[in-house]
C-alpha cells in the first residue's frame, strides 16, 4: 500500500501542475492581488500530458486495488477492520479531488465577482477604442484577472476579453482615462501587451 500511496501523491501533484497556470490568477484573487505568476505561464504546454499522466497513476492504483480486492476474497480472518485510507471510499475521493483539480479552468471564471457593466455618460468625441493583443492568457480564469483590474478604471465604456484570440477590445472614454492607464492596468496582472491599436 506504501507504493499506493506514492502513486496518489504524484497524481495528485501532477493534476495539480497541470492546473498551476489558471489556480494561479484565482490564488491572486483570493490574496487580495492583482498579480500573477507569469513564470508558471509555461506550464499550460504540458497540460495535456500531465493529465494523461494523472490519469495512468490513479488508474495503476485503481487497478491495483481491484486485484488485492479479488486475491482477498478467500475464508480468511477478517476480523482486523481496514484503514480508511485504503479502502475504495477512499480512493474515490481521491479521484474525484482529482478530476476538481484538472477542471479548474473550465469553472475558476464563477469565483469572480460579477462586475455589471458600469453606465457611462460620455461625448462621442472623447469615446476611444483600443485593440491590445495580450500574451500569456491560456483560460477564461485568465480573462476575468483582466476584467476585473481593467474595470477598477473610471471611463471603461466597454471590455471583451477573448483568451483564445489573445486580445482585449476596449472602448473607453478619453476624459476619464487613458490607453497608458488601461495598458498599465493589464500588465499588473502579470500579462503582457505586446501590441496596441487605438482606433
Amino acid at each position: 500500500m506504501i507504493k499506493n500511496n506514492k502513486f496518489i501523491g504524484a497524481g495528485i501533484l501532477t493534476a495539480g501542475a497541470a492546473s498551476l497556470c489558471c489556480i494561479t490568477p484565482v490564488l491572486a484573487l483570493i490574496a487580495g492581488s492583482n498579480v500573477i505568476i507569469p513564470g508558471l505561464l509555461w506550464i499550460d504546454p504540458l497540460r495535456p500530458y500531465l493529465i494523461a499522466i494523472s490519469i495512468l497513476l490513479i488508474g495503476i492504483v485503481w487497478f491495483r486495488k481491484m486485484m488485492s480486492d479479488t486475491t482477498d476474497n478467500c475464508n480468511c480472518d477478517t476480523s482486523v477492520k481496514q484503514k480508511f485510507i485504503h479502502t475504495k471510499s477512499f480512493l474515490g475521493l481521491v479521484t474525484v479531488g482529482m478530476i476538481l483539480i484538472m477542471a479548474i479552468p473550465y469553472y475558476t471564471s464563477v469565483l469572480y465577482p460579477r462586475q455589471d457593466q458600469k453606465t457611462n455618460i460620455f461625448y462621442q468625441a472623447s469615446r476611444r477604442e483600443m485593440n491590445l493583443k495580450i500574451e500569456g492568457m491560456t483560460c477564461s480564469a485568465c480573462e476575468k484577472h483582466i476584467k476585473q483590474a481593467v474595470n477598477k478604471l473610471d471611463g471603461i465604456v466597454k471590455l471583451n476579453v477573448s483568451y483564445k484570440n489573445s486580445q482585449a477590445l476596449i472602448t473607453f472614454d478619453t476624459n476619464k482615462t487613458s490607453s497608458a492607464a488601461i495598458q498599465k492596468a493589464v500588465e499588473t496582472t502579470g500579462y503582457t501587451v505586446i501590441k496596441s491599436i487605438l482606433k
